[in-house]
């Protein structure tokens, strides 16, 4: 796999809108400045470029094994995954008291982005570990944090999230996994966990499972699930590894994508009881667990915008080397490469809007959540955690939608040999099509982008940013853009659509909710979708300002950014009222409840 992180973008977006020299500022995070990020990046860089890229097909061809209860993972993932964790890149964002670099999130996120681009099946790993250790930050114990933390941030050590089981899909009140109390505090766990990514594999030393079960006496439903440390091996009061636990993997999946990441079905409590540790008090693991789940929705949104680039760069090369065809202006009296026809540069053109376009805004985000957790004026933390927590749904929704539609455009610009396996375009689509599934569907996304963060503040931060979006309207029409001026006049028109659009949309779940709920959360889905493409709109936005801002600096660059940022308007702005249409006219009982199930 040939592929080149976008580091130069990358940097545009951490300086330029996301802002990174105010982060820098922030308690806590002044060695997250701009020249620490282009060297992280630079690192990171040659590591996903160099060393897992080469991996990523081999993966998809070779994929992890099962055999007697162990995992072992492809050929080299155990060596990349060795020059991963020397490098220090599983602790990049988190704590120094646990040996981590404690760099802000803004600077981890695109580290994220390379890693997955260069090939998600490997980067699943890390990411789990990641939400592992945000649940032991927020609520181990001090024993569990220093028996735990140090060596899953070190990377030495692996982390897992259980949630589903067999019966238990997304509806978590349904768990059955049983948590039995011990007379040395400790619980027996027993029960059976499926979908659990790298749940079992050879690249560690141990395993660190984060499992939900229930109490014999907790309350029924999600107000009775406890979270509770499993460690695949128990670990001894120095530090050093102990017995097996009663935990084991009794098969993986066979996939239709991330092939080499092991899915697994780990079985709980065969011989007694595996021996868990309660992470915070009882009955309220599920509370916790969403601490896990919401850094991973973040990262998944970030795998779609991954998966995305590199489709892009991949389907970008094949067009400029594929001569296929005369082209219909009769430029050429002979055949050209593709990328000269229309149809083909409108789907370059749009895979590479929408992928630039996610990555802002999912980079924004980060910056919100940086400031949401490290501000020493509590308003302002308060004021940037609303904003954050209303776009990871939307970073996590939209981003792997994306993914699809992009990945999907880059085996149609490859033609016939986009189905083939050995050109690699159809791995990506394959890969994709999990993101928006895991970690919560795209619906869950929008059933909590309308009940949590905009119906419960009635709408506040989405208003905030609609706000914000007024302002950039506003700096669009004060600029002197001369050559640009067209380019200026569309991206105004779009957004001010968009914007329109989306507000009328909150308006109406806000009037709606309660007394068609079915209306509203049918139209959820298309919700999420607006908004992404409204907010993200509104980032290409804001880095158009800024491209022609510094456009004299490197004008290659800067007008490459101002086209793309044409293409959003008017090929992805555009839908934004098609889907306000598509929403406000949905009703509870027309069209969704004319057909009866039995019609379906």
């Amino acid at each position: 796999m040939n592929y080149t992180p976008p580091v130069k973008d990358m940097m545009f977006v951490i300086e330029e809108l996301a802002d990174i020299a105010s982060i820098a500022q922030l308690p806590g995070l002044d060695d997250s400045n701009a020249d620490t990020a282009r060297a992280v990046l630079d690192e990171g860089a040659k590591l996903a470029a160099d060393v897992i890229a080469p991996l990523n097909a081999r993966g998809d061809q070779q994929p992890s094994t099962w055999h007697d209860g162990a995992v072992t993972a492809t050929p080299g993932f155990a060596d990349a995954y060795r020059q991963y964790i020397e490098g220090g890149w599983q602790g990049i964002s988190h704590p120094a008291e646990f040996g981590g670099q404690g760099l802000a999130k803004l600077i981890a996120a695109p580290c994220i982005e390379m890693l997955n681009a260069s090939n998600l099946s490997f980067a699943l790993c890390p990411l789990l570990t990641d939400g592992a250790i945000e649940a032991l930050l927020l609520a181990g114990s001090d024993e569990l944090k220093a028996r735990y933390l140090p060596k899953l941030i070190e990377g030495v050590w692996t982390g897992t999230m259980n949630l589903t089981e067999p019966q238990a899909g997304s509806d978590l009140a349904l768990v059955r996994s049983r948590a039995e109390r011990q007379g040395d505090g400790t619980y027996k766990i027993f029960g059976t966990k499926i979908f659990i990514t790298w749940g079992e594999h050879d690249m560690a030393g141990n395993i660190v499972h984060l499992v939900l079960a229930r109490t014999p006496d907790a309350p029924a439903g999600v107000k009775g699930i406890s979270l509770f440390v499993v460690p695949k091996f128990l670990v001894n009061d120095d530090g050093s590894l102990g017995a097996r636990n009663d935990v084991h993997c009794v098969s993986i999946e066979h996939k239709l994508g991330i092939k080499a990441s092991p899915t697994a079905v780990l079985q709980y409590g065969d011989n007694g009881g595996a021996t868990g540790y309660l992470v915070g008090e009882e009955n309220r693991g599920l509370e916790y667990m969403f601490v896990m789940m919401n850094a991973a929705r973040f990262g998944v949104g970030v795998q779609g915008i991954a998966l995305s680039d590199a489709a892009y760069q991949k389907a970008a090369a094949y067009a400029k080397e594929r001569v296929q065809s005369r082209p219909v202006d009769g430029s050429s009296a002979g055949s050209v490469a593709i990328i000269r026809h229309p149809d083909v540069r409108r789907m370059l053109g749009t895979m590479r809007a929408m992928t630039e376009g996610a990555r802002a805004l999912a980079y924004v985000a980060a910056a919100h959540a940086d400031i949401a957790h490290h501000d020493d004026d509590a308003a302002r933390r308060a004021r940037h955690l609303a904003i954050n927590e209303f776009l990871v749904p939307v970073v996590k929704g939209w981003s792997t939608e994306v993914s699809i539609d992009v990945t999907s455009l880059g085996v149609q610009v490859h033609g016939g040999m986009g189905f083939i396996e050995e050109t690699g375009a159809a791995q990506f689509y394959r890969d994709a099509r999990i993101l928006s599934i895991y970690e919560g569907t795209t619906a869950i996304q929008a059933n909590d982008l309308v009940g949590r963060k905009t119906l419960r503040d009635g709408g506040a931060a989405a208003r905030a940013l609609l706000g914000e979006i007024g302002e950039t309207l506003d700096a669009l029409e004060s600029v002197d853009a001369g050559d640009a001026a067209r380019v200026f006049e569309s991206m105004h028109r779009r957004l001010s659509d968009g914007r329109d659009a989306l507000a009328n949309v909150v308006a109406y779940v806000l009037d709606t909710a309660k007394r068609d709920p079915n209306a509203v959360f049918a139209g959820s889905v298309a919700y999420l979708k607006l908004a992404g493409i409204v907010l993200s709109g509104w980032q290409m936005a804001r880095a158009l300002l800024a491209a022609q801002r510094k456009r004299a600096d490197d004008p290659l660059f800067h007008d490459a950014k101002i086209a793309t940022a044409h293409c959003f308007a008017e090929y992805v702005l555009t839908h934004a009222r098609a889907l306000e249409t598509a929403i406000v006219s949905a009703r509870g009982d027309d069209p969704l409840h004319a057909l009866s199930e039995a019609q379906f």
